[in-house]
């Protein structure tokens, strides 16, 4: 894994990431060639180069959105397979809608094609490719992990996901204290020699320490250093969540570890920097999608009446309440006995045009006006309503830390986690927030926006 502006990305992705990089660039000259194989009336180089950089751009994002750069996608060859052919589709309409509003670069329909055909072929077959060498014993990285309890068994469970089996490969658990354990006994070492010794043995790459109790000769720290110095990497379980699974564990989490540990930084430049994006993309949002708001407020207003916009206090930054804008999806009066209520699946309040619109996403569109408020940003924690947020705030520690940022209409647990209705996926949610909260960048930003439209497009989430 490389840490590139806080985050954490896969090894393999980047090569991937490089890979298609580079066949998206030389698609357009393969076929320009192809189509006039140097007659003259092939487009001049400035024209060709243009056209290669705006189709790797658009590749790029449309590949993005589709989620194909995604580290946790475990959908299977076939379903990858469909949506590089589907993103190939979207990739032609784009640099058609391009050649449209900017006339000058235009390539002709049978370079384009035949650009389109031969990056289409060599994407399915590098992904083809790397998808069968992905379980390899030899490309992935070997691990121990110190422990046998209930924090080595979440170790266990992230290991079970398909991203995290075609990266690593467990080695096994070595028990350091207690006689009850919680991970599969197969996999535990009945290993007396010294650490150093058994991390030869293995050919261990790298430690995670899942250890609770490290006092009293717990943790055996000068073997540590001793595997350290010899290059193998140790990581701390917090700091193993938090690069694999993009969440910071309030299980293992303390106080000492936030305040040391990098990250949780504010500062005016970067308030700055976010307060204008914010503005930007929101501008840009909402003149985009002036044509899908006006419909929805049709049809709301056709299926169910007036009012159209639902209106809720919700708590942002520092703990202040606002007044959060978004179109009604569900029927009128529908928490009648003024009790707030979580949104469920299947939820009987919702009608069949806030189903629809809850898919797609589309009432949270009149949210744009609360970030040009400044109540909201576009990217961050999602607000909750205040009566969920005292619940929440006795029960779960260190909730109240993702109000040290503007919500957000996206983020992070939207993007990796479905819609919470519980106390459990609440607590899921806020480790992916703090996650957020911790390493927010612009690049996060435009990551977490990538991924949204993804969200859209496949409906992941919605309730």
């Amino acid at each position: 894994m490389i840490r590139f502006f806080n985050f954490y990305l896969s090894k393999g992705i980047l090569l991937l990431l490089a890979l298609e990089s580079l066949l998206l660039l030389l698609a357009i000259p393969f076929g320009v060639d192809l189509r006039f194989q140097g007659s003259p009336g092939s487009p001049p180089p400035d024209v060709v180069w243009t056209n290669a950089l705006l189709f790797l751009g658009v590749g790029l994002a449309v590949m993005s959105a589709f989620g194909l750069y995604r580290r946790d996608f475990d959908e299977g060859l076939g379903s990858m397979l469909f949506r590089v052919a589907a993103s190939f589709l979207l990739i032609l309409a784009g640099m058609a809608a391009l050649y449209y509003v900017f006339p000058r670069v235009y390539l002709g329909r049978g370079a384009l094609g035949a650009a389109c055909i031969a990056g289409l072929g060599a994407v399915l077959l590098v992904r083809a490719t790397m998808f069968r060498w992905a379980d390899l014993d030899i490309l992935k990285h070997r691990m121990l992990v110190l422990g046998t309890g209930t924090r080595a068994a979440k170790v266990m469970d992230l290991l079970r996901a398909a991203d995290s089996r075609r990266r690593m490969h467990m080695v096994g658990f070595l028990p350091l204290q207690g006689l009850h354990h919680f991970v599969d006994h197969s996999l535990i070492l009945a290993e007396q020699a010294p650490l150093p010794e058994v991390v030869d043995k293995y050919q261990i790459d790298e430690i995670v320490i899942a250890v609770r109790e490290r006092r009293g000769g717990g943790l055996p720290v000068n073997a540590l250093l001793e595997c350290k110095l010899k290059g193998v990497h140790i990581i701390e379980l917090s700091s193993f969540f938090e690069r694999e699974r993009g969440q910071v564990q309030i299980e293992s989490l303390n106080a000492s570890w936030m305040v040391l540990s990098e990250g949780f930084q504010q500062g005016l430049l970067r308030d700055v920097v976010k307060r204008l994006f914010d503005l930007v993309a929101s501008l840009t949002l909402l003149i985009l999608a002036v044509p899908i708001m006006v419909l929805a407020a049709i049809v709301i207003a056709l299926e169910s009446g007036f009012p159209i916009l639902y209106r809720q206090e919700r708590v942002g930054l520092g703990g202040k309440i606002f007044t959060i804008f978004k179109f009604r999806s569900m029927v009128q009066n529908a928490e009648k006995d003024g009790t707030p209520q979580w949104a469920q699946a299947g939820d009987a309040r919702v009608t069949w045009v806030g189903g629809v619109i809850r898919k797609l996403r589309i009432d949270e569109l009149p949210q744009v006006f609360n970030v040009f408020r400044g109540d909201m940003s576009f990217v961050g924690p999602r607000p909750e309503r205040s009566f969920f947020v005292d619940q929440l705030l006795e029960q779960v520690p260190y909730y109240a830390a993702r109000h040290s940022i503007k919500p957000g209409i996206t983020g992070w647990a939207q993007v990796r986690y479905p819609y919470g209705a519980s106390l459990e996926d609440a607590i899921e949610k806020l480790q992916y927030d703090l996650y957020y909260v911790k390493n927010h960048t612009f690049f996060l930003d435009l990551l977490i926006l990538s991924q949204t439209a993804q969200v859209v497009l496949f409906g992941k989430g919605a309730r």
